[in-house]
């Protein structure tokens, strides 16, 4: 018995010892890997066991050179003992439903056994078991009006990300918007990669400039990885980057904006302040009277603008002209 044991555990360590391929390792390696785990084998048992083992998992042996190596089918489910608990597989569901444009691309190829094997348990339980069920009971919704996301080219998408991973140049086709031929960029240095709603942006600079440009990754159409390093920007911080107002498209310098709403409209600002420097106070009216400092963006008069005769803006007085004149136009169109 204790000689079965011994045998069902040393062919578990060696099932979780082969890599996946196209990776490969030989019997010899195997060998002694497991010495190395104090289980004294001789390279005769390994390929037996090896032999065995491929009669009931997907692991295939490559002998076209030697030393012969064996490897996990490319698409075999991954291996684990023991399995995946239910919270476990709930976890990895939700990550492959909303961390994917997190993660580069080599860590999505890593996880997708892991994923198949997360659906696989799901799928095992009933529909109105907890985990399960949780899936049906949580949404993550945008605060605008949601948008279908551009096709974005998978290729196109990995070889940016692996650039971005390895510090390396990236020659892209780019086509801007309403042009009818792609731009061929044949030298950018990636520094970040932004998800905004369906939108994934690369934070990059052109050629020997320095100033950081951003591109809409949806927009490439071919992508190459060049050998040649990429420049880092010194002082570069996306944090940073993003609440300069980017993101929302940069349209001036940060303001002091003083504004007041109706209760109805502003009263949420108590709670999810428009920044850490805001202050909000009532007058007897009922109404809120806003004063915070906040970069001059697109979004920040289309956030503005979504209150419609909910908040009357008093400075800057170019941003009161400007949503004023809006205003007026809108009324003009309507009319």
């Amino acid at each position: 018995m204790a000689t079965n044991q011994q045998s069902l555990l040393r062919q578990w360590h060696m099932l979780r010892m082969v890599p996946r391929a196209p990776a490969k390792v030989s019997a010899k390696d195997l060998c002694e890997r497991l010495a190395a785990a104090d289980f004294s084998v001789t390279k005769r048992t390994v390929e037996r066991d090896l032999k065995e083992l491929s009669e009931v998992f997907p692991i295939v042996v490559d002998s076209r050179d030697k030393p012969f190596g064996w490897s996990w089918l490319r698409d075999a489910s991954s291996f684990d003992l023991p399995g995946l608990t239910v919270p476990e597989a709930l976890t990895l569901t939700l990550v492959e439903q909303h961390l994917r444009h997190h993660l580069p691309p080599i860590t999505v190829d890593a996880l997708q056994p892991h994923f198949r094997s997360a659906a696989r348990t799901l799928s095992a339980v009933e529909d109105s078991a907890p985990s399960r069920a949780w899936l049906d009971k949580v949404r993550s919704v945008p605060p605008q009006q949601p948008l279908l996301p551009p096709r974005m080219d998978e290729e196109c998408q990995r070889q940016v990300y692996l650039a971005l991973m390895q510090d390396r140049q990236l020659k892209l086709h780019y086509r801007k918007r309403d042009a009818e031929a792609p731009t061929v960029y044949a030298s950018v240095h990636p520094l970040a990669v932004v998800q905004r709603g369906g939108l994934v942006y690369l934070a990059c600079m052109f050629g020997h400039y320095d100033d950081v440009r951003t591109i809409a990754l949806h927009r490439v159409q071919e992508a190459e990885v060049l050998y040649e390093p990429a420049r880092r920007k010194p002082g570069f911080d996306i944090d940073a980057y993003i609440a300069s107002g980017q993101f929302g498209v940069i349209a001036g310098a940060p303001i002091n904006l003083r504004a007041s709403f109706t209760r109805a409209a502003g009263e949420h600002l108590f709670e999810t302040p428009l920044c850490a420097d805001q202050v909000l106070t009532s007058d007897i009216d009922g109404r809120l009277h806003l004063a915070a400092t906040v970069p001059h963006t697109k979004a920040l008069v289309w956030w503005l603008l979504g209150f419609g005769d909910g908040v009357v803006i008093q400075e800057p007085a170019g941003l009161r002209e400007e949503v004023g004149g809006i205003a007026r136009r809108m009324a003009a169109a309507y009319a």
